[in-house]
C-alpha cells in the first residue's frame, strides 16, 4: 500500500484534499437545478436588462444635456452585474454544513481522514466557484452588449478594479456564510443569520457606486485592500472556529442567559468555585496580571498612535485654515477665550469623565461588529486632532511645542495611558472571534474578555480618567493662564 501511495508533501497534500472536495461539491451543485438555474438566468438575462437600463439612462440624459451622469452610471451597473449572481454564493455556502446535516449526509464526510482546514477550505472552493465564474461571465456578457449597442469599452483600470471588488466581495461573503453554516444547528437558522451578511454587503454597494460615480478610482484601491484583509481575518476565523466534534455533537442552539452571566461574574469578580471573592488587594493583583497579554494589542495601538499624528499633520498641510481662524490660535485670543468661558471651569470634569466614558462605551459597542477595527480607530480620533491643531499653530506662526505643552501635555500624560490600556484590553476581547484560546469554547473565551475588560477598566482605566478631567479642567488651564496669559 505504501509504495502505491505518491509522496506528496504536506501542503501539496492538503490542497489536492481540498480539491477533491470541491470538485465533489461542484458537482453535486450542478445537477440540482434549483441552483444553477437562477445563476444562469442571472447570468445571460441580467446583463440584457442592465444593458437596456444603460441605454435608456442614456437617451434621457442627451434630452437635457446631462450625457456624463448616464455615462458615470454605467460602470455601477457593471458592478450591478457582477454582484448579483455572486449573491448566490450565500444560499451554496449556508447548505455547506448545516444543510448536509439535516439530509444526513455530513457524518460520513467528517469521519473521512480529512483535516478539519482540508475540508472547511474544500467547502469554501465549492461555494465560491460557480457564483464566481457567473459573475464574470455575466460582466462579460454586459460588457459585449455596451460595445455592440452603444460602442462603449471600459477603461483596463476599471475592468480590473470591478473584477477584483467582485472577487473580494465573493470571498467574505461565502466565508462568512460557511462560519454560519459551521455555528447554526438548521438551515432556517442559518439563512436569518445571513442577514448580518447580505445587508452590509449591500450598503458597501451603496459606498462603492458613491466612489464610481465620482471617478474616485484611488479610493476603490484602498476599499479593495480595506476587503481583502477583512476576507483574510474571515478565513482565518473560520478556520478556528471549525471544529468537527462540535459541529456533530450540537444539536440545538439555545440561549443560557443564566450560565453567560455566572461565566462572566466569575470572571470579572474573582469569585472562585467555593463562592468566596477575592480581598481587594488580591482582585487587584489578578487584574494586573492580565496585563501582559495587553503588550500586542498597545503596540499595535502605539503604531496607530504614530499613524494618527502623521494623519494629522498631512492633513493640517493639505487643509491649511485660512487667516481669520489662525488667528484665534494665537496666544492672546487663547487666553480671551479661556477668560470668556472661566465661568464653565466647575462643571467642567463631570462633562470630561462623562465624554470619556462615551468614547469607551462606543468603542466596546462597534468594536464587537468590526473586530476591533473601530475601536482603534476611535482611539486614534483624539491624537490625530491633536497632531492637526498642532500643524495649524506651526502654519500659523507660533510654537507648536508651547501650544502642546500648555494645552494637552498635563492631562495626556494620563489620559493617553488610560486609554490606551483601556483601548488594548477591548482590542485583546474583541480579537478573540479571530483567535480562540483551545481551552474554552468560543462563547466562553468571548464572556472572558469582556469580564477582563471590565476589570481593567473599573480598576485602571476609570480611576486614571477621573484624574485625569480634574487635572484638564484644573491644572491644564492654569498651566495656559501661565504660557497664554
Amino acid at each position: 500500500m505504501a509504495s502505491l501511495t505518491p509522496f506528496l508533501p504536506v501542503k501539496q497534500n492538503s490542497i489536492r484534499m481540498a480539491l477533491v472536495i470541491a470538485r465533489r461539491e461542484i458537482r453535486d451543485s450542478f445537477r440540482d437545478w434549483r441552483i444553477i438555474m437562477p445563476i444562469f438566468l442571472l447570468t445571460l438575462g441580467f446583463p440584457v436588462l442592465m444593458n437596456f437600463t444603460a441605454r435608456r439612462a442614456i437617451s434621457f440624459a442627451d434630452q437635457y444635456g446631462a450625457e456624463i451622469i448616464a455615462t458615470q452610471l454605467i460602470p455601477f451597473l457593471l458592478l450591478v452585474v457582477g454582484f448579483f449572481p455572486m449573491s448566490f454564493s450565500l444560499i451554496i455556502a449556508l447548505e455547506t454544513f448545516v444543510g448536509e446535516k439535516e439530509r444526513n449526509s455530513l457524518e460520513p464526510l467528517l469521519a473521512s481522514p480529512l483535516t478539519n482546514t482540508e475540508l472547511y477550505a474544500g467547502k469554501m472552493l465549492a461555494a465560491l466557484v460557480p457564483p464566481l465564474a457567473a459573475s464574470y461571465l455575466g460582466m462579460l456578457v454586459y460588457m459585449f452588449s455596451l460595445w455592440i449597442n452603444l460602442d462603449w469599452r471600459p477603461e483596463p483600470e476599471l475592468i480590473i478594479q470591478v473584477m477584483l471588488l467582485t472577487t473580494v466581495q465573493g470571498i467574505i461573503m461565502v466565508a462568512a456564510a460557511v462560519v454560519v453554516s459551521s455555528q447554526a444547528t438548521s438551515v432556517r437558522a442559518a439563512n436569518l443569520l445571513a442577514s448580518f451578511i447580505i445587508v452590509p454587503m449591500a450598503l458597501l454597494i451603496q459606498f462603492e457606486a458613491g466612489a464610481l460615480f465620482w471617478g474616485n478610482h484611488a479610493g476603490l484601491w484602498w476599499l479593495i485592500a480595506g476587503l481583502a484583509l477583512t476576507a483574510v481575518v474571515l478565513i482565518r476565523m473560520g478556520l478556528y472556529v471549525f471544529n468537527r466534534e462540535e459541529l456533530l455533537g450540537r444539536d440545538i442552539d439555545q440561549i443560557r442567559l443564566g450560565w453567560m452571566f455566572q461565566v462572566y461574574w466569575r470572571r470579572l469578580s474573582g469569585q472562585g468555585w467555593s463562592g468566596r471573592f477575592p480581598h481587594p488587594l488580591a482582585w487587584y493583583k489578578e487584574t494586573l496580571a492580565i496585563f501582559p497579554s495587553l503588550l500586542q494589542p498597545m503596540g499595535i495601538l502605539l503604531l496607530a498612535f504614530a499613524g494618527a499624528a502623521l494623519f494629522g499633520i498631512w492633513l493640517a498641510y493639505q487643509y491649511t485654515l485660512p487667516p481669520h481662524l489662525q488667528a484665534q490660535l494665537t496666544g492672546e485670543n487663547m487666553a480671551a477665550n479661556l477668560e470668556q468661558y472661566a465661568y464653565l471651569l466647575t462643571a467642567l470634569p463631570l462633562v470630561i469623565i462623562m465624554q470619556n466614558v462615551r468614547v469607551v462605551a462606543l468603542q466596546a459597542l462597534l468594536g464587537v461588529f468590526t473586530f476591533g477595527v473601530l475601536a482603534v480607530l476611535i482611539f486614534m480620533l483624539p491624537w490625530g486632532v491633536m497632531a492637526f491643531l498642532a500643524a495649524q499653530v506651526y502654519l500659523a506662526g507660533q510654537d507648536p511645542f508651547q501650544f502642546l505643552l500648555a494645552t494637552f501635555l498635563p492631562h495626556a500624560i494620563l489620559e493617553l495611558p488610560a486609554l490606551l490600556i483601556t483601548t488594548a484590553a477591548i482590542l485583546r476581547w474583541q480579537a478573540v472571534i479571530i483567535h480562540p484560546s483551545p481551552d474554552h469554547t468560543l462563547s466562553e473565551n468571548f464572556l472572558m474578555r469582556m469580564a477582563d475588560f471590565t476589570r481593567i477598566f473599573l480598576g485602571v482605566g476609570l480611576p486614571l480618567l477621573i484624574l485625569a478631567a480634574f487635572v484638564e479642567s484644573h491644572i491644564t488651564t492654569m498651566v495656559l493662564q501661565m504660557v497664554y496669559g
